[in-house]
């Protein structure tokens, strides 16, 4: 089914063969990307299956087209998280996923509480090429570590591209998978984090003490 503007997330998460509410919420490699033709169209084409689960955070949902990982954002309301899900890609035809999907979110949910096990997933987005270049950079940081919004701009060769750099980690929407969490001021401090500053607070004391 397609997710529509018209009726509830309710209306559509029962339409997708889910039961009950309870149910449904309690539920490395390069870039691949959905084309830019694609992307602007607002995913039309693509079949996007999604489920959003629960975990010491808060909600966390999970999308992904057939080439893998389109999405995953916290939030403190799972129908808003669905609701952002729809305006991002309001062409796509959004699935409730399966059982097997939700195994998918249970090994995001898993790295978010034990960031020791790691998280290797292929990812679907696109992004401007310094966008994606940002975000390739930030990958590398590993587990436990961070750099500076100017270390990660120096990295891509571009070391007067600070401010765009920390654009481009706002503009990323795959939490944890993308780790812009591990990129901070110069002095260390947290900075802003798309999903809030807390949660990246926590993010770096789990993976630091990991």
């Amino acid at each position: 089914m397609k997710l529509t503007r018209r009726g509830t997330v309710t209306e559509a998460i029962y339409g997708a063969g889910f039961n009950s509410n309870a149910r449904f919420y309690a539920a490395s490699s390069d870039l691949l990307g959905m084309t830019p033709t694609e992307f602007r169209a607002g995913g039309g084409g693509n079949v996007i299956r999604f489920a959003v689960g629960e975990c010491s955070l808060g909600s966390i949902l999970v999308a992904a087209t057939d080439k893998g990982v389109c999405a995953i954002e916290f939030g403190d309301d799972p129908d808003a998280l669905v609701r952002s899900l729809q305006d991002r890609f309001p062409n796509a035809h959004l699935v409730g996923a399966d059982q097997r999907f939700e195994e998918l979110v249970s090994k995001v949910v898993g790295f978010v509480e034990a960031p020791a096990q790691g998280l290797d997933l292929p990812l679907d987005i696109r992004g401007t090429a310094f966008q994606q270049r940002v975000w390739h950079a930030i990958r590398d940081i590993p587990p436990g570590a961070t750099a500076s919004y100017a270390e990660i701009a120096r990295r891509i060769g571009r070391p007067k591209a600070v401010r765009a750099v920390a654009q481009a980690c706002g503009s990323n929407a795959i939490a944890v998978a993308i780790p812009c969490h591990r990129v901070v001021r110069r002095d260390g401090s947290p900075s802003g984090y798309r999903w809030g500053v807390a949660r990246k607070q926590a993010l770096l004391k789990r993976e630091a003490t990991a």
